[in-house]
């Protein structure tokens, strides 16, 4: 199992549990009180460490590189998935996987960012950054959503949209800001979910929603704290200090107002468990859309505006003048 740098002291307990384990198997001491007393100091320091998680401990959970991606949870959240491929104008963006399936006995559409899981699979799909191609299949299903009457599931796990020449010359802002805008009117229940990282408007040409979600180690942002740092204090090694100002953490972003749900993980990260994690996603999802399908096209609109419309907020002050 991969861990990661502030998991180090629980990784050396399970080691020294293991190794006391394997001494007892092979040998005829008895060390099962020891290991009962390790066990409990294990149970003690993961519930310090994972419940007094730093900002940049959370950016590392949601880049960890087993934690789980659209393709993992769709086989546990939905049944069916038909994927679809390609936006009828380019070709086909592998970076975003899309497709229609039934949740729960619900026909939905469901959209989101997909990384691989080794180099070649990264290659092919650009490290789940997508083209500009891309989003405008994931536009395509939406609007073939609306013309069908199907909630729309966005599942939000990118560190942006590709950078490339390429993709510039073929759109890449365009295919973002006409992603932004038609969703913003579309009739049907979108319900967003950020899996893992949220970066820029990579992720945001998949986040406009009714619901918008986060999972609790997920990060949410505009930039990544190296490039906030690089901007910033023009050193991208400060990116530990930019995390902890950038407010980007579900618990941030929640007492901002900006994400109506944080749903919990599986202890230690969602890697640990793929099953049990969607089964958390299901929790939230599930009275989500049933509520969402309850409204009319008129309602879902005027609401998802006054969603966004209440993001942000400021302070009028009278200024006096000095004579």
């Amino acid at each position: 199992m991969t861990g990661l740098e502030f998991e180090k002291p629980v990784r050396d307990l399970q080691e020294k549990i293991a190794e006391l384990k394997n001494f007892t198997t092979s040998s005829d001491v008895d060390l099962s009180d020891e290991i009962d007393k390790l066990e409990q100091r294990l149970k003690k320091l993961e519930d310090d460490i994972y419940n007094s998680m730093t900002p940049w401990d959370r950016v590392q959970m949601a880049r960890h590189p087993n934690r789980p991606t659209t393709l993992d949870y769709i086989p546990y959240l939905f049944e069916g998935f038909f994927e679809l491929h390609g936006d009828r104008s380019y070709g086909d963006d592998a970076a975003i996987v899309a497709g229609v399936a039934k949740y729960h006995g619900q026909p939905v559409t469901v959209i989101g960012h997909q990384r691989g899981r080794d180099t070649k699979e990264n290659i092919q799909r650009t490290f789940g950054m997508p083209h500009p191609e891309g989003y405008r299949k994931a536009l395509r299903l939406m609007k073939q959503a609306e013309k069908f009457n199907r909630p729309i599931i966005c599942l939000i796990d990118t560190k942006g949209a590709y950078p490339g020449k390429a993709a510039e010359e073929r759109g890449q802002s365009e295919a973002i800001a006409r992603n932004i805008f038609e969703m913003a009117g579309l009739t049907v229940p979108i319900i967003c979910i950020v899996i893992g990282e949220g970066g820029s408007g990579g992720a945001l040409a998949l986040g406009v929603g009714d619901r918008l979600f986060m999972l609790e180690n997920s990060t949410y942002s505009v930039i990544s704290p190296e490039g906030a740092a690089a901007l910033l204090w023009k050193d991208a090694s400060l990116a530990k200090r930019a995390a902890e100002t950038m407010k980007i953490t579900a618990p941030d972003l929640r007492a901002l107002g900006i994400v109506d749900e944080i749903v919990p993980e599986v202890r230690g990260g969602a890697h640990r468990n793929a099953e049990q994690q969607a089964a958390l996603i299901d929790q939230v999802l599930l009275p989500a859309v049933q509520e969402l399908k309850s409204k009319t096209h008129e309602e879902l609109v005027d609401q998802r505006y006054e969603k966004y419309k209440r993001i942000g907020g400021y302070a009028e002050q009278e200024a006096g003048l000095k004579e």
